[in-house]
């Protein structure tokens, strides 16, 4: 659950003269921010998909009609907000998220510039491991606001994490387009600017900036035009927001091209070579590890590209929009550089985290990343049962059915309850098993990794 700093921290965030623009929040006073992007929640807009897609809308081509598809394709409403409660103690526990400038009950959160675009947001992108950084910040924004469609962020990612199930967390089928990701093209980034229903996030250094290596941590890899080319020409606003301490999921791992240029080549982006790649050979589980770095998200100021140049996008080179990417580069590095002077400092806060361990112990699956298979395993097994059960009802039962599963409160294991979880998922799943297996367990789970499931 994503973290609420106090009062004072605010103004220690926001003292330094050399910190400008930053948005903060207070959590001891509950009032807004004298932030000029701040707005109530009856000022938002709410838009939906067909609103946007009306037919004056003289950007909306064929091609972009065509691809449509992808809104609701393979996305699962209800299965983003189940997973975002499966997230949240383990947030709460491990990873500790804490968001500034984000939360709209203190009139933080960025309001759409023009209704009918969603906003983008962009970050930078480490940890040289899998992509939790964007799991927590997704998860967590959903929940801080209230499970709000038109307050989260679908992601566009790279392709290579649904091209095959071992991209997907614990091997769990097309999870990443399930809980609302879309396969970062071009088309399909022109395409996003026509749903109305969310905004969106974009890491706009891709593959390179997760797997960048420690040894280039908090430096900003290039930067993809992209975003600001969409921003030009549909007149919306980038948020940007720093992501703090994400380099340490994976620390003191470095990358070898040739050895990513090998392992791209069967769909994986990178492999970190590090302290903890040999146990990644012995254990398939720690493919998906992650350290407890205690996460931290911090809303910078709003970009407005569409600003940044004096021509109609028909007429802007490439050469302009790189030379604009360099400059929003830049003031983002800058900007990033300072946050972790703020934020950086203690990556770990391993005080807090024992601190945190020993006022829950009895929540220790949260904050073991050995259970989490377990875990993630069983919320699919319970999750597709709630829809086979859904759809066995009939129409008027299935809302208040629906109502109750989502509104359940997490179910947070003791360490009795991890047993019994455990047991069950073996029973039902006993393939979760070969996570666990020295050496001998990557077989069958690059098998099943790289085998193609009818979605």
């Amino acid at each position: 659950m994503a973290k609420k700093i106090t009062q004072k921290e605010a103004k220690t965030a926001t003292a330094p003269q050399s910190t400008p623009n930053v948005a903060t929040k207070t959590s001891e006073l509950q009032i807004p921010t004298a932030n000029p992007d701040a707005t109530t929640s009856e000022e938002i807009v709410e838009v939906v998909a067909e609103e946007v897609m009306a037919a004056d809308d003289e950007l909306l081509t064929q091609e972009i009609k065509d691809n449509t598809h992808i809104f609701e394709e393979f996305f699962d409403l209800d299965y983003a907000k189940s997973l975002a409660k499966l997230l949240e103690p383990i947030d709460k526990y491990y990873f500790r998220a804490t968001l500034i400038g984000f939360d709209e009950e203190l009139g933080e959160f960025p309001a759409r510039n023009n209704p009918k675009r969603p906003l983008i947001f962009v970050s930078n992108h480490s940890g040289m491991a899998f992509p939790w950084d964007g799991m927590v910040f997704a998860s967590a924004l959903m929940k801080m606001n209230g499970y709000k469609l038109d307050k989260a962020a679908r992601g566009l990612a790279s392709p290579m994490l649904s091209q095959t199930n071992l991209m997907n967390p614990f091997l769990i089928h097309n999870f990443w387009k399930r809980a609302g990701g879309i396969d970062a093209t071009s088309l399909n980034f022109e395409t996003m600017m026509h749903y109305g229903e969310s905004n969106f996030l974009i890491y706009p250094e891709g593959i390179k900036g997760i797997g960048k290596g420690f040894d280039k941590r908090y430096q900003l890899q290039r930067v993809s035009s992209s975003a600001v080319r969409m921003s030009i020409k549909y007149k919306t606003d980038i948020i940007p927001f720093a992501t703090i301490n994400a380099e340490y999921i994976n620390p003191f791992s470095y990358s070898l091209k040739w050895l990513d240029d090998i392992v791209q080549s069967i769909g994986i982006p990178f492999i970190p070579v590090g302290p903890l790649t040999t146990l990644i050979l012995l254990q398939p589980w720690m493919f998906y590890f992650a350290a407890p770095a205690k996460l931290t998200y911090v809303r910078g100021k709003r970009i407005k590209p569409y600003e940044m140049i004096d021509k109609p996008f028909e007429e802007i080179t490439l050469e302009e929009f790189r030379a604009i990417s360099k400059k929003i580069q830049k003031n983002m590095q800058a900007e990033l550089s300072r946050m972790v002077e703020m934020y950086g400092q203690n990556p770990y806060d391993w005080g807090g985290f024992f601190r945190t361990i020993l006022q829950n112990f009895s929540k220790l699956p949260y904050f073991v990343p050995i259970a989490w298979p377990f875990l993630f395993t069983e919320h699919e097994r319970r999750y597709r049962r709630f829809k086979t059960r859904l759809a066995q009802l009939a129409e008027d039962a299935r809302e208040a059915y629906k109502e109750a599963y989502l509104n359940e409160k997490p179910r947070e294991e003791s360490l009795v309850g991890l047993v019994k979880t455990a047991t069950d998922t073996i029973l039902k799943n006993p393939e979760v098993l070969l996570l666990y297996v020295p050496l001998v367990g990557w077989i069958p789970t690059l098998i099943k990794g790289f085998s193609r499931e009818e979605d």
